[in-house]
């Protein structure tokens, strides 16, 4: 029999997805943003968490709990957006799940069945933070950081990261392919796919580490070439957003979602990281590279592009934003979905032109405080200029 409870679970699950979202009233011209999140661990469905079986759970106790939904890659297909989302069970163990919406801003609900990747690595203990890209190649790929421990390392906490790769039609059906192979980095994380072939190859967006956690002498942003995506292999990675001292990406710096073209550049949304007495700070910033040479950087506007607001704040890991996931529509609406702390997931939207006026007029960071003082000084003398007319 049916547990009663269910009725009552099930309805505040309802609820939230019936719930509409709305624009807050934050304001810096760039981006809205939304009053709720899109989605958070309370959307996961009462079936994924129960037993509803009333003689096996006379308590309608949570047998496999999820603590949060997060990081997801994004894609408008047929009319619907659908985000392939971070669900970290109550195990710590992540897997990949499709929430799919008709406004791309609220209505989000799963599919009745998570992700079922190909098992074909036996080490693997974890994957999570899938990218996607629809490829001109006819098919939809997704880049994910496949984890296991490193048996090397005495250190229990000591892990491998590499760049798993599938691809799929329709969500549904997922073929994995080889693990990136990087010659000269030991671990990748953050890769993501470029939507386009560029000089007839597959051009990956990836993050050169020493280590799981440090990047040590990986230097920002990569950018390299395979031939055959089925067994990717990258000899050479060109840094093209570089790690700097003293800057939002001090710590590390990763891709986000795959590169958006515009008419101007191809816009990339990317995470940077630093140090604080607090625990390390992820931030999003946005540069710009050429739409025919996409390593050939043309834009890189001053300090942070989004960072965490209000209860955003709040959750597993504080104080972080992070994406891998954005919609650009041919309209040029732009939907960007962001997780903040590790816990739930959030969506700012734009316009192509907005971001383009951004990366283009915003002036570039003059690296020394002297310097930054007049860079803003000369704004506020030519604003007292008009203010005084």
């Amino acid at each position: 029999m049916l547990h009663r409870q269910y009725y009552v679970e099930q309805a505040k699950v309802d609820g939230l997805i019936a719930r509409k979202n709305q624009k807050s009233s934050f304001y810096n011209g760039i981006y809205d943003r939304y009053q709720y999140p899109v989605l958070t661990r309370e959307f996961a469905p009462v079936y994924w968490r129960y037993d509803l079986d009333d003689e096996t759970n006379p308590y309608f106790m949570e047998r496999l709990g999820i603590n949060a939904v997060m990081n997801s890659g994004a894609i408008y297909l047929n009319g619907k957006y659908y985000l392939v989302v971070r669900v970290e069970g109550n195990d710590r163990k992540s897997f990949f799940a499709v929430a799919e919406s008709n406004t791309g801003i609220d209505g989000f609900h799963f599919w009745d069945y998570p992700v079922d990747l190909p098992d074909t690595c036996p080490e693997e203990t974890n994957v999570y933070d899938m990218r996607l890209t629809q490829h001109e190649d006819g098919w939809i790929y997704g880049l994910f950081c496949s984890e296991s421990k490193d048996k090397e390392n005495a250190d229990l906490s000591a892990a491998v990261a590499k760049a798993g790769i599938v691809r799929t039609k329709d969500l549904k059906n997922w073929e994995r392919l080889d693990n990136l192979q990087t010659l000269k980095s030991p671990q990748q994380r953050n890769v993501a796919l470029h939507p386009e072939f560029v000089d007839g190859k597959y051009a990956f967006y990836t993050r050169p580490m020493d280590g799981f956690i440090e990047t040590g002498s990986g230097g920002g942003i990569g950018f390299g070439l395979c031939g055959d995506i089925r067994h990717a292999v990258i000899d050479e990675e060109q840094i093209i957003s570089r790690r700097i001292y003293h800057t939002l990406t001090e710590s590390k710096n990763g891709a986000g979602a795959p590169p958006i073209r515009g008419k101007k550049c191809w816009i990339h949304i990317a995470h940077g990281v630093r140090n604080t007495a607090a625990g390390l700070r992820y931030v999003l910033y946005v540069f710009g590279t050429d739409l025919k040479d996409p390593s050939r950087v043309l834009a890189e506007p001053s300090g942070v592009f989004l960072v965490p607001l209000g209860n955003e704040r709040i959750g597993d890991v504080s104080n972080v934003v992070f994406t891998n996931g954005a919609i650009a529509k041919e309209n040029g609406d732009v939907y960007i979905y962001y997780a903040s702390c590790d816990t739930r997931m959030h969506v700012a939207t734009t316009t192509i032109d907005r971001l383009e006026n951004y990366l283009f007029a915003t002036p570039k960071d003059p690296l020394r405080s002297a310097d930054c003082v007049r860079q803003r000084c000369e704004l506020i003398g030519r604003n007292l200029e008009i203010l005084n007319q």
